[in-house]
């Protein structure tokens, strides 16, 4: 699979993010502070990984239909990867 732009934008913001969290931690801030952060890294994650997730299954789905396949088992795996990713 190829990962555009924006996909890889989206995990370069989250690299800031992260680094952001690790100074936070090395400044010594208040749990009240990092905690939010770390949820917002971890929503981003979750963000990104659908994004990738259903613009593969897409890819995919349209790969299957154009050879005449069934795609249902790529939408449950698709499915499946999401749900274990949380």
């Amino acid at each position: 699979m190829e990962y555009d732009a924006k996909v890889i934008n989206r995990v370069k913001r989250i690299e800031g993010q992260v680094r952001g969290l690790i100074s936070m931690m090395e400044e010594g801030k208040d749990c009240r502070e990092v905690v939010p952060q770390m949820t917002a890294v971890r929503n981003a994650i979750d963000r990104t990984a659908a994004v990738v997730v259903s613009k593969n299954l897409e890819q995919c789905i349209r790969e299957e239909k154009d050879n005449g396949q069934n795609a249902e088992q790529l939408i449950q795996e698709a499915v499946n990867m999401l749900v274990k990713s949380r």
